[in-house]
């Protein structure tokens, strides 16, 4: 958010900016979206909702878990929240205690460890390298898990590396956790859809289903139907966690937003075309930047499964004036006009994340950029 707020600046001033460090969909929200959310006012359908979500859209939700990802709920088990990252904060500020720790997988989206902080517990990073896929092997979390482990977050496909957990990946995790029954889990599948090369996304719940008393499966809108700004995130989870993350709502945020449930029940059960759509884009895009980063000199990046990230290895071209990615992403962006995100942010020094989700000649300009402030290191 800070980086593309200073672009945002620089482009104020009249700078050429290309900003590639939001992770937001290029694409408009589908016009079918748009048209039930413009119904909805014209019904009037403008007052406070139930605390946690209309009962239309956690109908479309159960559906969805069932058709998609084989899990069954009932509506009692179904939340909704005004954004993807309440739905996290609420599960966890109902459940820990200052003395809790809460494993998290790194490199990880910038707000997991924030939020765990915020609520007075402890953040225990995880370092999982390129060699691993960025992805949390089974004897790195048994190394990780103490007495005061509360929660394992994991990210699938992930922001920032794109990386994705195989269902055997997630299987090997599930053994681990058998052995401590007293652990909850946190599944953020944000980018569920945004998979590319056949590859057959999964979630925990799915491929441990003697797990799913324990299991929070986290989702939303945002990314799959380009509806960042809509601010509508789901899970479905145990009742009694469901019931406590309504009444944590009821204090503060209350309902969310009655338009954007309405939009949202449109976007989970009519037309998925725009999926599919997008999908293709994205993957499109994908394999041309990471081409083109992998052709810079110094740089590297490891083709992703999913999201519409790059996550590229900056460490050889640093030293002299850029001591850091951080340097790195400051210097390109007051150099050459480009807009990163440094993996500092993201608990992954020496890395540097730039979002794809962008007009092609946009990215293809952004690469030349990069290309040649990298020469001129």
């Amino acid at each position: 958010m800070a980086m593309t707020q200073l672009a945002r600046d620089l482009r104020a001033q009249g700078r050429d900016i290309i900003g590639l460090s939001s992770g937001e969909s290029d694409f408009d929200t589908p016009a079918h979206i748009g048209d039930a959310a413009a119904k909805a006012i014209a019904d009037g359908k403008t007052r406070y909702t139930a605390v946690d979500g209309i009962p239309e859209l956690k109908e479309a939700i159960v559906e969805k878990f069932q058709r998609e990802n084989g899990l069954p709920y009932s509506t009692a088990e179904i939340n909704v929240s005004p954004g993807g990252k309440p739905v996290i904060f609420n599960a966890l500020a109902v459940t820990l205690n200052p003395s809790d720790e809460v494993i998290i997988p790194a490199p990880c989206w910038v707000s997991y460890p924030g939020m765990v902080s915020l609520l007075g517990a402890k953040p225990v990073i995880v370092p999982c390298g390129v060699d691993s896929g960025f992805r949390l092997t089974a004897e790195a979390l048994e190394a990780a898990i103490t007495p005061k482990t509360k929660w394992l977050m994991l990210n699938s496909p992930s922001n920032p590396t794109g990386s994705a957990y195989s269902r055997e990946d997630l299987a090997a995790l599930a053994v681990v956790l058998r052995r401590h029954p007293d652990i909850l889990v946190l599944c953020d599948d944000i980018y569920e859809h945004l998979v590319y090369d056949g590859f057959q996304f999964t979630t925990l719940a799915s491929v441990a289903p003697d797990l799913k008393g324990r299991v929070l499966t986290m989702n939303g809108v945002s990314k799959a139907y380009a509806m960042t700004g809509w601010r509508i995130g789901y899970a479905g989870g145990p009742d009694w966690l469901i019931k406590a993350m309504a009444k944590y709502m009821g204090q503060t945020t209350s309902n969310p937003a009655s338009i954007s449930q309405w939009a949202a029940l449109e976007a989970l059960s009519g037309s998925q075309d725009f999926i599919a759509k997008a999908r293709k884009a994205y993957a499109a895009r994908r394999k041309d930047v990471v081409k083109a980063i992998n052709s810079i000199d110094g740089l590297s990046c490891r083709e992703p499964e999913g999201a519409f990230y790059a996550f590229f290895d900056c460490r050889e071209v640093l030293g002299g004036r850029l001591a850091s990615d951080t340097d790195f992403t400051t210097a390109l962006l007051e150099d050459s006009g480009v807009a990163l995100v440094p993996g500092s942010a993201f608990h992954a020094p020496g890395f540097v994340r730039l979002s794809y989700a962008a007009d092609p000649k946009l990215l293809k300009e952004a690469c030349a950029r990069l290309n040649t402030f990298c020469k001129s290191l």
